[in-house]
């Protein structure tokens, strides 16, 4: 998900210096909302792993 946070970020630097302004800033926007997305789904992965934990093991 990160990846597609990059690709967006890319295309607006690519179009802010091309003068699409518009572009730019529509793919900056969709590059925040998915930079967010991302650790917003990261930190509550981390503390569902966490919560859980590892039970003990049975030999």
């Amino acid at each position: 998900m990160l990846g597609w946070a990059v690709t967006f970020l890319v295309v607006a630097l690519i179009a802010a210096v091309l003068g699409f302004g518009g572009i730019a800033g529509t793919a900056i926007e969709i590059a925040k909302i998915i930079f967010f997305v991302a650790i917003a789904l990261f930190l509550i992965s981390a503390v569902i792993g966490l919560m859980r934990g590892r039970g003990p093991t049975v030999r």
